[in-house]
């Protein structure tokens, strides 16, 4: 069975950083695609940032040149450091990943507060 695990989230002033973490159960090479999303609303979640088996990334505009995600393959982990933090960025994040065909896994989420 596929597990992600999250965590790094936690209370930063705004201009701060954070880094999350996603451990997956397996290789990540395994997945088409790994991702970042952050549960907005009760009834919204957007992406914020993705990478593919071949490493190509995707930002959402509003975290573009503050956010940045990568991955260990030692470690089965994909990342998400975050710059320049905002209190618009308060969030839960949470990790996804994608196989071939119409699988898709989700972590539990990891609490970011962006607060003075």
């Amino acid at each position: 069975q596929v597990q992600l695990v999250e965590s790094g989230g936690g209370l930063v002033q705004p201009g701060g950083s954070l880094r999350l973490s996603c451990a997956a159960s397996g290789s990540i090479f395994s997945f088409n695609a790994m991702g970042w999303y952050r549960q907005v609303s009760e009834t919204q979640r957007e992406l914020v940032a993705t990478i593919t088996s071949g490493g190509s990334t995707n930002y959402a505009d509003s975290v573009k040149g503050r956010f940045t995600i990568s991955r260990d393959s030692a470690k089965n982990t994909v990342y998400l450091r975050m710059n320049s933090l905002k209190p618009e960025d308060t969030a839960v994040y949470y990790c996804r990943a994608d196989r071939r065909g119409p699988y898709t896994y989700w972590g539990k989420g990891t609490q970011v507060t962006v607060s003075s």
